[in-house]
């Protein structure tokens, strides 16, 4: 399978090695499966240069696009942006027109796309995604979803897949994006691959979410938040919260889906579980005793939501920090 992994200068380093490393180690490794796929070549493409210098200004080589081989798939690994409106810029700007094109060509002759963490901006602004589910790095969702509104985003995965494109959420998730350039191909060789490299399954990116981080981008929906985690003990009623805050319940409603994508109290959830799982890996006290500070009734209702949620349980996470798992 012929590759094309698009670099450019500012390109995140552990993103690009994460990329390369895991189909170099399935290439190396694919003899030891039954049936074996073709190797994968892989080439590092750049429209403008023959020498990028990544984030952290180490020096990797290039060649143009139209000089590699004819690529069965497209690979954006993120760039070393952290915040939403530069990396908005930058994706917009006249200096990446030529890597925009590129995605818009890959895209118009069915070449597979994939991108990464930062990198899913840059398919977004080539319009490939409009009407796609996709998903990003969390804590730029909020910047993501205002700026593309066409793209069905769910940042609480860390794979999201569409026809023909593939994006993952942030940083390590590039581990998760080429896994799965190697899953299409052999299921079994991606199994190996990541027990070799110690690639775990992680089934979202919302146990890594900071839910006050994505708040403070609107002073409402940050007033919201806030008003949780003083009252988590509490029952929860939208209308009460609203009026404390000077609004409509609707006008509420449309704030926080606006800005985070979901109702209010399912990211009041977001807040409990976040708070749960922080106080069963720093404490010694009962999954009951955690369940009522966090406003769940008792442990069976806490344990399922985690489960449910963040793809753990409160044992997982005792054992994690090397707490004692206790008793419910």
């Amino acid at each position: 399978m012929k590759i094309s992994v698009l670099v450019v200068d500012g390109v995140f380093d552990s993103g690009l090695a994460s990329v390369l490393d895991v189909l170099q180690t399935a290439n190396e490794l694919r003899h030891e499966v039954p049936q074996p796929p073709p190797p994968w070549a892989v080439a590092c493409v750049s429209p403008y240069t023959t020498t990028v210098r990544t984030a952290a200004g180490h020096r990797v080589d290039a060649v143009h696009p139209e000089a590699a081989p004819v690529p069965e798939a497209l690979v954006v690994p993120g760039v070393g942006h952290r915040r939403a409106g530069p990396l908005a810029e930058w994706v917009a700007s006249p200096d990446r027109a030529a890597e925009r094109e590129l995605v818009r060509r890959a895209r118009a002759t069915r070449t597979a796309l994939a991108a990464a963490c930062t990198g899913t901006f840059l398919l977004a602004e080539s319009g490939v995604l409009d009407g796609q589910p996709a998903t990003t790095t969390w804590w730029l969702a909020p910047g993501f979803r205002q700026r593309y509104p066409e793209v069905l985003l769910d940042e609480t995965r860390i794979l999201a897949h569409a026809p023909g494109v593939t994006t993952a959420g942030a940083a390590t998730a590039h581990l998760d994006l080429a896994l799965s350039l190697v899953r299409d191909r052999s299921p079994a060789l991606a199994e190996l691959t990541a027990r070799y490299l110690l690639i775990d399954t992680r089934p979202a990116q919302t146990g890594y979410a900071v839910p006050s981080h994505l708040a403070r981008t609107d002073p409402l929906v940050a007033g919201y938040e806030r008003w949780v985690r003083e009252h988590l003990e509490q029952p929860l009623r939208i209308a009460d919260v609203a009026r404390g805050l000077g609004v409509s319940e609707r006008t509420l409603q449309r704030a926080v889906d606006r800005v985070l994508g979901m109702s209010p109290l399912r990211f009041a959830q977001r807040i409990r579980l976040e708070q749960a799982a922080h106080l069963l890996r720093t404490t010694a006290l009962p999954t009951d005793a955690v369940a009522r500070r966090v406003g769940y009734e008792n442990a069976t209702t806490l344990t399922t939501l985690l489960r449910e949620r963040l793809g753990t349980t409160p044992g997982r996470l005792r054992r994690r920090s090397g707490q004692p798992v206790g008793s419910v």
